[in-house]
């Protein structure tokens, strides 16, 4: 009886241990959600166990009670994120640039961008799905959203990523380790950190992308607690595949979190290699496993969007002329030249493409150079225009090819002559114009009429065969098959260009050179167009550009947005530093109108105590390592351990996705810092886990105190956002409530922009009429006129005048040229933005109106984000010659066309008075 007393006994007592195990496990606040770590003794040494136990899955799965946490914080993101969302209901920073490429996918016609495609076609795919026919252009910030856009619609997509985003920072913190309450904190946190809700609120690229990357965190520390070669650890793994291949695919800052991804895979599989409880077998398993699926997975998927991308934007647009003919020619409503005779010979009129940089044409027009031999320009121009085409002579008169056709093959001596002036390609001994380099030398067209040449006309043509891969395109000059270098006979230099722009005299064009040295690719030329009169007309052989394969397509537009990625480095007045970023010492003004104002400023108290734990951490980092080589061991305490091993993995990423834009030479700005952000506040509720928990585990007193302190920080962090709240919503605010929260100069948001009584905005100015919003007293416009913009201009390209060798030359000519010259210098464009247009040959000149540029540019100036090419930054980006397309937002090409031939006539009447008096005056 006693005996059975006592198991009787000792069975209540294993029933209670259990029901008080199992209340704790559903409490949320003192749940238990590690295990120890278990080691095994080897030979020499101790090894981790790497296999997780299958309690570990059971501690980290969701409990009944925390639906309602994610229900509360579901509701509350909800709120935060689309509250009063219709307004502003106009333009908002780079909506300008993301709003307008969702329409070109939406018309089809192909534009240029630095990002990759993915969440540019979500946004257009959520534009259609609500009605929008792309008849709003997103010209200009503060532009008022007619009916007809769905904006509202739209800008709810990148809302509701946020909200999910707040969801699957809870998710991850649980699967991480941290006790439901402290998830629940931590992700409030992020719930209410106000730039996390200002980017998510508009139609911008950060909020898809900071998505992806949670989603491919949750995923992987999902995946890093299954038992391997599972159901569920393949189920992880295709997963964080998946998500890093959609954040990879919405922005290059993707590739950061797949550096991530694979140092704590190089990191677990140092331990894999040294668990001796695992077979060979296994450890390649693991190995080609992990290799194969986040490396696959994520590069299938960013070509397949590519593919897309190619096939939905299949029109010619306003970025087409960013890349090669080659592949403007696979374009719908493409004005590349077709069915070219391929072979090329002497008396052939040819075009000249340069190929390793996007500036065009071997091109010449009658104007001068300011400086060296002050002789006439040569210049590569994007476009098509009869200035560009060249006549082939023997480089001797005395050379007769008596009507006959004579092949121009490897190493013949020619000479070019500029249709158009009559003036021939030439190279001398005189200093570039712009370039500095000693192994420069300028290029000019020099002659006059009756001018038979000297030997500095002379250049040799030298087939680069191992980039030309028609056999017989090796043997003679052929039409696009054919690259090929073109020597200066008398110096040995070839002709060179850069990405080196001329200055205004110059039309901004790209500077063309004869050079000793520099990069071999930069003196690559092929013939796009050809017509020769002494081909036989029934043995003439047709060539096409090739039809690109979608790996060409895929190649050739990432060089091309790498080159203007590079490129983005003029001033900005809202760029930021790196070092700046973790101190939140500056925002962006990204809307000012009405006596609103909408800034990107992060929750200082969130921000701050975040970059305090990421410096705290190192410092720890430092003394462990320090310890442990003094003989120290480390701690194995389950709590300790896992604090060391989820808070190194967040670091990690913290740094990856911060580190790298110290060598990045391009405008940098705060956003850029946002996926550092998420991952340094996944650190923060660690070190929140870390000090209610293990530190005050001692004395139940010591973790009510260190909650309350948890609670309070929480409250002001609620206060900050609440403060600050009138810069996320647009909402009214005082100038004396603005001036008393901004404590640091650089938080530099308008306070002179607001009204001074919050009863004023009951009495809105009416500034405008016929419903028009009104003229905004401090615009974000205004303060982008500092700095280079993207501006949609009515461009004047430089004159195409028709030579004519027929007027007699008198002197009194020459004084009206003087006159008529300094006439058109008043009237020149700044920086000219050529058209493509093909100059007419016999077109009767009339005078035509001139469309103001000023006024049109007053219209549409705006502040240009960083990553997005502006016209101007495009021109230094990409280095080529300035254009009117706009990789941002432009009119359609042919309306900005027909504008340009309305001006034409004007300018050409005056360059040909030009051109008739320079044969009278032709520099010596």
């Amino acid at each position: 009886m006693a005996k059975k007393a006592d198991s009787s006994i000792k069975a209540a007592a294993r029933a209670a241990a259990q029901k008080h195990q199992h209340n704790k496990n559903d409490c949320i606040v003192d749940m238990d959600t590690l295990v120890e770590p278990e080691f095994a003794k080897g030979e020499i040494r101790e090894y981790l166990i790497t296999n997780q136990p299958e309690t570990l899955i059971e501690k980290r799965t969701l409990k009944s009670k925390e639906y309602w946490l994610l229900s509360s914080l579901l509701a509350i993101a909800m709120y935060v994120r689309l509250y009063h969302l219709s307004y502003p209901n106009s333009v908002v920073f780079d909506e300008v640039h993301f709003g307008g490429f969702a329409r070109k996918y939406i018309l089809g016609k192909f534009f240029m961008d630095v990002h990759p495609p993915l969440a540019k076609m979500l946004f257009a795919a959520v534009g259609a799905l609500g009605g929008f026919k792309g008849d709003f252009e997103f010209k200009s910030i503060g532009d008022a959203y007619p009916e007809t856009t769905p904006y509202i619609f739209m800008r709810q997509f990148p809302a509701l990523l946020g909200v999910g985003t707040v969801l699957l920072c809870y998710l991850t913190l649980r699967q991480s380790g941290v006790r439901p309450i402290i998830a629940y904190i931590t992700s409030f946190l992020l719930l209410i950190e106000n730039s996390n809700i200002t980017l998510s609120r508009y139609i911008l690229l950060d909020s898809p992308l900071i998505f992806f990357i949670a989603a491919a965190v949750y995923s992987w520390k999902k995946f890093e607690i299954q038992i391997p070669f599972t159901l569920g650890w393949y189920r992880g793994l295709i997963a964080t595949g998946i998500a890093l291949g959609l954040a990879f695919s919405s922005k290059w800052v993707g590739l950061f979190t797949i550096a991530w991804v694979g140092f704590l895979c190089v990191y677990q599989m140092w331990f894999i290699i040294g668990d001796l409880s695992l077979s060979p077998r296994k450890v390649l398993a693991h190995f080609f496993a992990r290799g194969a699926i986040l490396l696959g997975v994520p590069f299938i998927l960013y070509l397949t969007f590519f593919a897309i991308h190619f096939q939905v934007l299949d029109k010619e647009g306003d970025g087409s002329s960013f890349l090669p003919s080659a592949f403007r020619a696979g374009l719908k409503g493409n004005k590349i030249p077709r069915d070219i005779p391929a072979q090329v010979g002497l008396g052939s009129i040819v075009t000249i493409r340069h190929l390793e940089t996007s500036g065009g044409y071997l091109h010449s027009h009658p104007h001068f150079y300011e400086t060296g031999s002050k002789q006439q320009q040569i210049t590569l121009y994007p476009h098509l225009d009869t200035n560009n085409k060249w006549f082939i002579e023997p480089y001797s008169n005395k050379t007769i090819y008596n009507e006959t056709f004579v092949p121009l093959t490897n190493g013949i001596k020619i000479r070019l002559r500029h249709l158009n002036t009559g003036r021939r390609l030439h190279s001398h001994d005189e200093k570039a114009p712009v370039s500095e380099r000693d192994w420069q030398k300028e290029a000019s067209c020099y002659g006059y009429d009756g001018f038979e040449g000297d030997a500095n006309d002379d250049f040799v043509v030298e087939i680069v065969k191992h980039r030309t891969k028609n056999e017989e395109a090796k043997q003679n000059v052929r039409a696009i098959e054919t690259i090929f270098r073109l020597r200066h006979a008398m110096t040995g230099h070839y002709l060179f260009s850069s990405t080196v722009k001329l200055p205004d005299w110059g039309f901004g064009q790209q500077e063309v050179t004869a050079a000793s040295q520099g990069r071999r690719g930069l003196t690559y030329w092929y013939i796009e167009t050809n017509e020769n009169p002494y081909l036989n007309q029934t043995e003439v052989e047709i060539v096409n550009y090739p039809v690109l394969s979608l790996w060409d397509k895929f190649v050739m537009s990432h060089k091309r947005m790498w080159q203007i990625n590079q490129g983005l480095n003029s001033h900005h007045p809202w760029q930021s530093d790196p070092q700046d970023w973790p101190f939140l010492l500056r925002g962006i003004n990204y809307w000012n109108k009405e006596h609103r104002q909408v800034y990107l400023l992060g929750n200082a108290v969130t921000w701050w105590t975040a970059t305090a734990c990421i410096l705290t951490f190192f410092v720890y980092a430092g003394i462990t390592v320090l310890r442990w080589h003094l003989g120290q061991p480390l701690s194995t305490e389950k709590n300790v351990f896992n604090f060391n091993v989820q808070v190194f993995s967040y670091i990690l990423g913290w740094f990856l996705h911060y580190f790298p834009f110290f060598i990045m030479g391009r405008q940098l700005f705060l956003h850029h810092y946002i996926p550092a952000l998420y991952f340094g506040i996944l650190t923060l509720g660690h070190f929140l886990e870390i000090f209610t928990g293990y530190l005050t585990s001692r004395s139940k007193t010591f973790q009510r105190i260190a909650l309350g302190v948890v609670f309070v920080f929480t409250g002001a962090s609620v206060f900050f956002y609440l403060t600050y709240s009138p810069l996320i919503y647009g909402t009214p605010w005082t100038q004396d409530a603005c001036t008393s929260a901004q404590p640091f100069k650089g938080w530099d948001f308008a306070c002179s922009s607001f009204y001074k009584n919050l009863s004023e905005y009951d009495f809105p100015e009416v500034s405008s009429q016929d419903g028009k919003p009104s003229i905004p007293t401090e615009t974000v416009l205004a303060q982008a006129k500092q700095t280079p913009g993207a501006k949609k201009v009515v461009a004047k390209p430089p004159p195409a005048p028709k030579i004519d060798t027929s007027v007699k030359k008198e002197k009194e000519q020459e004084k009206k040229v003087v006159a008529k010259e300094e006439e058109k210098e008043e009237i020149a464009p700044q920086a000219a933005v050529e058209f493509e247009v093909e100059t007419p040959k016999n077109e009767e000149q009339k005078p035509a109106e001139q469309v103001p540029v000023a006024d049109v540019e007053s219209e549409n100036e705006h502040i240009v984000e960083d990553d997005v090419p502006s016209e101007e930054n495009l021109d230094e980006a990409i280095e080529q010659e300035p254009v009117v397309e706009d990789a941002a937002h432009v009119e359609d090409v042919n309306e900005a066309v027909e504008e340009e031939q309305a001006e034409a006539p004007v300018e050409k009447e005056q360059d040909r008075r030009v051109t008739q008096a320079e044969d009278i005056k032709m520099p010596a």
